[in-house]
């Protein structure tokens, strides 16, 4: 079977990632990246030999990137004429135009989290993918709702939740945001944040609030998550359920895992590139018993948690598989979680 062609749209933060984990997918082939400018991310890229073909995403741009010795393959028609799937990683609005050119080329695309749910078919994840099997546009969620629906599927898929209800404590920015960013402030929104209304489209059966807390710092989310189950379960059972999941690293604080940058640290230290762990992270000590309720708290390392989901969308939409554990695990392996 000939490999799904695949294009990204938007070489920043999510863009560069999906990029590489498009790449690692051996039965997909990255065509190219587009972009409109010599962004950091494009210097590096130009810097590396160009290891993926720059396609200029507007017109103008081509003038603009060669200008700054950046070598370009052509215009974004030119990408847009050689993909069967696109990538959109560009900033919220921009997708909804690009979506414009995707029909016109009879593509299909799958957009991240902040975009607006109207550009899709399916609001997607890995939880619900038969509702992505072969639809034409998919949209991710957020970084948090991906790493969040993550732990809560595995868990109702073991043992069965009823409800949950979460506190997300959310990094103000990414790394390098300076235009963004809270000083000595912790700002408080209302109940219920996006993410426990977006786990309730992907997964109706389950009954879902929470809170949200903007911190400032840069280097992932720290979510604490209350769960109760339809049945009484106990630790051993809730960190089986997390340890056969290759998409969680479940850490120890007692080994150092005792903040959310030493995840981010440890992705570095194992040569990561840019430090990207796929998996949350579940600190095995803040599993706890209330009753039969579960609570548990985990990190999301909101660059790059999203990577295997938007492989997973690829599948679906193609649809190269129609069944999610068939899918899921190809992604795995490319990118090695195993």
């Amino acid at each position: 079977m000939a490999k799904v062609r695949v294009g990204v749209a938007g070489y920043g933060t999510i863009g560069q990632r999906l990029a590489d984990g498009a790449d690692l997918q051996e039965d997909m082939e990255l065509v190219g990246v587009a972009d409109v400018k010599p962004t950091l991310g494009v210097q590096a890229l130009a810097e590396r030999g160009m290891p993926y073909n720059l396609f200029a995403a507007i017109p103008g741009a081509a003038d603009d990137l060669a200008a700054a010795g950046i070598p370009v393959s052509g215009e974004f028609d030119d990408l847009l004429n050689s993909v069967d799937v696109m990538l959109d990683a560009t900033g919220a609005g921009i997708g909804a135009k690009n979506k414009e050119k995707y029909v016109e080329h009879g593509l299909k695309a799958v957009f991240q989290g902040g975009e607006s749910g109207k550009i899709a078919d399916v609001f997607f994840h890995n939880a619900n993918y038969e509702k992505g099997v072969g639809q034409d546009f998919l949209k991710l969620t957020s970084c948090n709702t991906s790493g969040l629906i993550r732990a809560v599927d595995g868990l109702d898929r073991t043992i069965g939740l009823e409800r949950v209800a979460i506190t997300i404590i959310r990094r103000v920015a990414d790394p390098g945001d300076t235009y963004r960013g809270l000083v000595d402030v912790l700002e408080m929104d209302p109940i219920p944040n996006h993410q426990a209304v977006d786990l309730m489209e992907i997964m109706p059966h389950i009954s879902a609030t929470g809170l949200l807390v903007h911190t400032p710092v840069t280097h992932g989310h720290i979510i604490t998550i209350v769960a109760t189950p339809k049945r009484t379960s106990t630790k051993a059972e809730v960190l089986e359920a997390f340890d056969a999941d290759p998409r969680v690293r479940v850490v120890k604080i007692a080994d150092g895992f005792n903040s959310n940058t030493s995840l981010f640290q440890y992705g570095r230290m194992l040569g990561k590139p840019r430090g990207d762990l796929y998996e949350i992270g579940l600190f095995d000590e803040t599993i706890g018993m209330s009753g039969d309720d579960i609570m548990f708290a985990i990190n999301i390392p909101q660059e790059s948690v999203v990577i295997p989901e938007t492989m997973d969308a690829v599948r679906a939409a193609v649809p190269m598989q129609t069944e999610a554990s068939e899918a899921t695990a190809l992604t795995n392996k490319y990118l090695g979680l195993v």
